[in-house]
């Protein structure tokens, strides 16, 4: 449609725009279960598992809103998301909508695209050496 022809010279900012916001979602969800903040009526009891998780989410989260090593943390956190949601979530019911997965599935298949995607703009990927 010629209405929405010249939009696609900015896919590297939207790109990036997406990257950054997603990070800051993922990095409350690492802060929660390490911190809880934000605070958590039900805080995280943190088991192994946990902690791993909080930290991923955490410092993953981070280097990805800094765009550095965006594709290899984003494949490592797209992993992660779909550990999560066949351990945490899928047991609880078949359909996200009721289960609670909704979150770690997007995440997922966000992170998956930024691995073939790249960073887009506002990245520290993309300095010159």
């Amino acid at each position: 449609m010629k209405l929405f022809e010249g939009l696609s010279r900015y896919q590297p900012q939207a790109l990036g725009v997406l990257r950054i916001m997603t990070a800051l979602q993922f990095i409350e969800h690492g802060s929660q279960k390490l911190f809880n903040f934000p605070a958590s009526a039900e805080p995280h009891v943190l088991t192994g598992l946990t902690t791993a998780a909080g930290i991923l989410e955490f410092a993953g989260g981070i280097l990805l809103a800094l765009g550095l090593f965006t594709r290899p943390v984003a494949f490592l956190l797209a992993g992660e998301m779909a550990i999560a949601y066949f351990m945490a979530h899928y047991p609880r019911n078949f359909f996200p909508a009721n289960n609670g997965g909704d979150a770690a599935i997007s995440f997922c298949f966000i992170f998956l695209y930024l691995v073939f995607a790249g960073a887009g703009a506002f990245a520290l990927d993309n300095r010159k050496a």
